[in-house]
């Protein structure tokens, strides 16, 4: 079984608000296009991944998604990524999948070997929640099926999915991967990514590049 993903891009220039102190707004729009190529093309090389689907009122993004090969879903509604995540699972489901897997741009290191790990051998029924570094959010989130539980991103995420697949009598699993784990939230989260890419030449090549690596 493959799984469809599906990335919820909020608008670039709303992205990383949280960086601001640090990195002025025409960087931050220039790390979030960089971020998403990057995520693009780990996912485009998972052999367990058939379609993407990318969820956004963001014209870049609706660019760099349709040169990638994914399909591009208008969120007209530009509501938050719970909702864009919605959206995006309808139109998966109305393309016939049966899991998929929420993942964010803003993990430029995510490897498509360990997606593939992640993805490979998901029973029909199954909710696994990817922690984040700090374990309290969520930097994906597989459904299979893909209603099994509704998605709530957000502070704290990690912990209303699993509350949310126990209330469901889903079956669950938490599985920390270590490049999907480092999320860029704040400036912290850029300096240590920064360190993992100085250490590790050749990853998130368009992220490290707008990072000035």
């Amino acid at each position: 079984m493959k799984a469809t993903a599906i990335l919820p891009v909020k608008r670039f220039g709303a992205a990383k608000s949280r960086l601001a102190a640090g990195i002025d707004r025409t960087r931050r729009e220039a790390l979030a296009t960089a971020m998403l190529a990057d995520v693009l093309e780990a996912i485009s090389a998972a052999r367990t991944v058939e379609r993407t689907i990318v969820v956004t009122a963001e014209p870049r993004a609706a660019a760099a998604a349709a040169k990638a090969g994914a399909m591009v879903l208008a969120d007209r509604a530009d509501e938050g990524h719970s909702e864009a995540a919605l959206a995006g699972i309808a139109a998966a489901e109305a393309q016939g999948a049966t899991c998929v897997v929420l993942l964010p741009i803003d993990c430029p290191l995510m490897d498509p070997h360990e997606l593939d790990r992640l993805l490979t051998g998901v029973p029909e029924r199954y909710v696994t929640v990817v922690p984040d570094r700090h374990g309290t959010g969520t930097n994906a989130l597989v459904l299979s099926p893909p209603g099994a539980i509704r998605p709530a991103f957000g502070e704290g995420s990690c912990q209303r999915h699993v509350a949310a697949a126990r209330g469901a009598g889903a079956p669950y699993g938490i599985e920390e991967l270590a490049t999907l784990g480092l999320d860029i939230d704040t400036p912290a989260d850029v300096v240590a990514l920064a360190r993992e890419l100085e250490a590790n030449p050749g990853r998130a090549t368009r992220t490290a590049k707008a990072l000035g690596i």
